[in-house]
């Protein structure tokens, strides 16, 4: 009873929900009629099909386990009926494909393109008998009253890429290409090239690996391996390592549009009929390229290409410790004879004559400029000239006071050789400074030696001995702080920097998208996780020589702390004083430049480029600051304000580069400031700081106007200074009215050729000076002058080259990319990273030795410009 009463209200269910039921859409009438038929290969099928009709297109072929060949269907529907489409669907053993015709793609801004003749390539499954045959089969239907299509299934010819051979083919959006490659035994890398003549349209390139199915449109090609935008080059590297099937496919893709290659972006056609979401017909978007897969370099060629690497910078180690060595033992001689030729001789008693050359300085007597007329403020404790010397007159611009000292005489006893009064109660006077600490604030600001500043700073004819002297301790304190403050600086900003370049590398590995970095991908070889190593191996030049530099300014401050120690006169009172600091700063910035380019070409892109430049600035600026140090070491600029300035020059490099690119108001307001700047140094640089920026300025400035050049005509009190700063305003001006004028993209290196400008402006100046005051450039700093600028020349040419540039897109940027041109490992630009270290190191040597000849004249004979 219970079973029959279930029974029965299951019954009443099924009634009430057969009552319930909406009444049925009209079917056709009867189901769609099928029709198989047997095809074959290379045979065009023009034929209909409609909404009562179903077409299947039955394939066989044989395949072979070592031979793989390519199938490709394609095909072409003549009927216009967008809203109704033809469907395609090919059955085949482990895959499915499935495309409509017309296939729409989407573009930018969801924009509809629609083509009427599609090409597809099958993925074609491994044979697992020797012999094998396979089967596929082409279904066709549609919604459509009657479409009319054609059907063709071909062999792909040349599926199979070949080792170092070309091969041509043609690509659409709709008509997508791709190839496999086989790796050769004994071959763990190759580089795929591919080349077109024409940059448009844009294209995608895409490594992936054998496995079905194949993403081979513009709206899924990256989803899975690695791929590149593409203009007229493109070029990957794959690793055996990353397909264990040994094997891969060479994708390759026209894209709907050319906006992301750096093309125009079309407009949609304009009709009366046209609704905006209709799709485009793009008629015919074909792209002719050529393609060819090479093998990469192999293990042996990376440790040749670093024992290169090394074998260059650590010669220049084993060429220091040679110097050093032959410097020394030179040092040893040269004290052997004095020493002989000081004893007295056996037959007169008296002291022997020594050749000057053997004293360290010129037959002249150390270039000695006499006594300034206006007085000089060391003069007490000065030492004169020798006795054996007559004065002549030795004109400087006009200038009287100065008087050059000849020597009577070739030879001349030793005991007078330092002048009249001996440097000895000058060596003698305890040096050792007090325990109480001297702070330069509290020598500034005593009443007396500020007006004393005034009157010696503001003399027409300056010596260094003016301006040295401040005490030693809190001088070198203060220059001390540029190396710590560098160093600081270093760490805080290295350790972000590697820690973001380390993501972007992860970043491009796991997406595979290699549009994300600016290499030479023509010549990127890559180690481990990195994808450009040989461009991270050329900057260890900067780091090795930067420690050597380091090395040997640590060895020159040893021996001339121990001078100071053993109260040597010409360590206390003669010579351009010795300030280290600056020259630590100096060497700690080329590491750091070294170590941050190596972080930048991880990964080079738009949004990491200050990473190789702010240290480029900084190098810039200390070398400016060491070379105006020389003679000017009272009054230079403190590490705070110095590397204040510097930060605001990165500031500006970065607002630049980001906001700066066809921004006329940014342009307008930088030339401005740049001019204002270089206006406000020149007055601090030709005042030698003594003026003041206040409420006052307008007034001095009209005051001095009206009396040097309306009351009477006077020419400047300072000439020498007035033609470096003219000539500097006027390069300052040029530079700042061609910016505004032709606005470079590349704001960043437009602002690094200011300081390089100015920095070279005032290297030619000193250089100038120096020798007109009478001094000399002895050989080593010379040789290294000679060298160093022929070597800058060469690696401007390389830098020149440009094998990239993140102002472009990075398809247009591969159009730069050559091939490597040393030991088939570095490229331009690593040649570039070789020769500038080399260069830098050789420019931090002149600034070291420029002034070595001086340091056995005394201060308050040595000129200051």
């Amino acid at each position: 009873m219970a079973g029959t009463g279930a029974a029965a209200l299951a019954r009443a269910l099924l009634a009430w929900a057969l009552l319930a039921l909406p009444p049925a859409m009209p079917q056709p009438c009867g189901r769609p009629e099928v029709r198989e038929k047997e095809a074959r290969f290379n045979t065009t099928y023009s034929d209909w099909v409609n909404a009562d009709l179903l077409n299947i297109y039955a394939f066989n072929h044989s395949v072979r386990r070592n031979r793989t060949e390519g199938v490709r269907v394609s095909v072409n529907v003549l009927s216009d009926h967008k809203d109704l489409p033809v469907l395609f669907v090919v059955r085949q053993k482990e895959a499915v494909v499935s495309f409509q015709v017309p296939l729409i793609l989407r573009g930018q801004f969801q924009r509809k393109y629609a083509y009427q003749e599609v090409s597809r390539t099958l993925c074609q499954p491994q044979a697992k008998a020797e012999v094998e045959t396979q089967h596929f089969y082409v279904d066709v239907s549609t919604l459509s009253l009657n479409a009319s299509y054609q059907l063709r299934v071909t062999h792909v010819e040349n599926f199979v890429l070949r080792t170092n051979e070309r091969f041509s083919f043609n690509a659409t959006a709709a008509q997508p290409q791709y190839f496999k490659y086989e790796f050769p035994e004994g071959v763990d890398s190759v580089i795929v090239k591919v080349t077109s003549a024409m940059a448009f349209p844009c294209s995608v390139i895409s490594i992936q690996d054998v496995v079905c199915p194949v993403y081979d449109l513009d709206n899924n090609v990256a989803f899975i391996g690695m791929y590149q935008t593409m203009t007229k080059k493109a070029a990957i590297t794959v690793q055996k390592k990353d397909f264990p099937s040994n094997s891969f496919y060479v994708v390759v893709v026209v894209k709907t549009e050319d906006e992301v290659c750096g093309g125009a972006l079309p407009y949609y056609p304009l009709s009366r009929d046209a609704l905006p979401d209709d799709p485009v017909d793009q008629h015919n978007r074909q792209k002719t390229l050529e393609v060819m897969v090479s093998p990469a370099i192999t293990s042996e060629a990376y440790v040749r290409s670093m024992l290169f690497c090394l074998g260059i910078f650590l010669s220049f180690y084993v060429l220091t410790l040679l110097i050093a060595c032959w410097e020394s033992c030179r040092q040893q001689k040269r004290k052997g004879l004095l020493a002989a030729m000081d004893s007295p001789s056996l037959d007169t008693g008296h002291g022997r004559s020594v050749p000057d050359s053997f004293l360290g300085h010129s037959p002249y007597d150390s270039y000695g400029y006499g006594s300034f007329g206006n007085g000089s403020s060391s003069s007490t404790e000065g030492v004169t000239d020798s006795l054996c010397s007559v004065e002549v007159p030795y004109g400087y611009v006009g200038q009287e006071q100065f008087k050059r000292r000849t020597p009577s005489a070739p030879m001349r006893p030793l005991s007078i050789a330092m002048g009249e009064r001996s440097l000895e109660h000058v060596a003698g006077r305890p040096r050792m400074d007090s325990l109480s600490s001297v702070e330069e604030d509290d020598y500034d600001t005593l009443a007396d030696i500020d007006y004393d500043k005034n009157v010696i700073r503001t003399k027409q004819y300056l010596c260094v001995a003016d301006l040295a002297r401040k005490d030693k301790r809190v001088l070198r304190k203060k220059y001390q702080i540029y190396f710590w403050n560098i160093a600081t600086i270093a760490v805080f900003y290295a350790l972000p920097v590697i820690q973001l370049v380390i993501t972007y590398q992860t970043v491009v590995n796991v997406t595979g998208n290699q549009d994300i970095c600016y290499y030479n991908f023509l010549c990127a070889h890559p180690l481990g996780n990195l994808s450009a190593f040989n461009n991270i191996l050329s900057n260890l030049g900067y780091v090795l020589l930067g420690l050597l530099f380091l090395l040997i300014i640590l060895q020159r401050e040893i021996n001339y702390n121990r001078a100071l120690m053993r109260n040597d006169a010409y360590a206390l009172e003669c010579g351009i004083p010795k300030h280290f600091g600056l020259f630590y700063a100096m060497g700690t910035a080329l590491m750091m430049e070294g170590l941050l380019s190596a972080c930048y070409h991880v990964c080079p892109n738009y949004t990491n480029f200050q990473f190789d430049t702010s240290f480029m600035y900084m190098i810039a600026g200390l070398c400016m600051l060491k070379l105006y140090q020389k003679r000017h070491p009272d009054i230079n600029a403190s590490a705070y304000s110095a590397y204040a300035c510097l930060a605001l020059v990165i500031f500006f490099s970065v607002v630049g580069v980001v906001f700066g690119k066809g921004n006329t108001a940014f342009w307008i307001v930088f030339s401005v400031i740049h001019i204002v700047a270089t206006l406000l140094l020149s007055t601090q640089l030709y005042y030698m700081g003594r003026w003041k920026l206040d409420t006052g300025i307008l007034r001095r400035i009209l005051h001095v106007l009206y009396t040097d050049c309306i009351r009477q005509c006077s020419g400047p009190m300072y000439v020498d200074r007035m033609v470096l700063l003219v000539m500097g305003n006027i390069i300052n001006w040029s530079l700042a009215a061609y910016g505004l004028i032709v606005r470079p993209n590349d704001f960043a290196s437009y602002l690094l050729a200011i300081g390089i400008c100015n920095l070279l402006l005032y290297f030619a100046f000193y250089i100038i000076m120096k020798l007109r005051s009478g001094e000399r450039i002895k050989l080593i700093p010379l040789l290294c002058i000679i060298g160093t600028s022929v070597v800058w020349g060469f690696a401007l040419f390389f830098f020149f080259q440009g094998l990239s540039t993140w102002q472009k897109t990075p398809a247009e940027s591969r159009e730069h990319n050559r091939d490597c041109i040393l030991l088939d490992f570095f490229d331009d630009h690593d040649i570039w990273h070789f020769l500038s270290s080399i260069a830098m190191f050789g420019s931090f040597l002149v600034l070291l030795t420029l002034d070595d000849d001086l340091d056995c004249v005394q201060r308050d004979k040595i000129y200051v410009f």
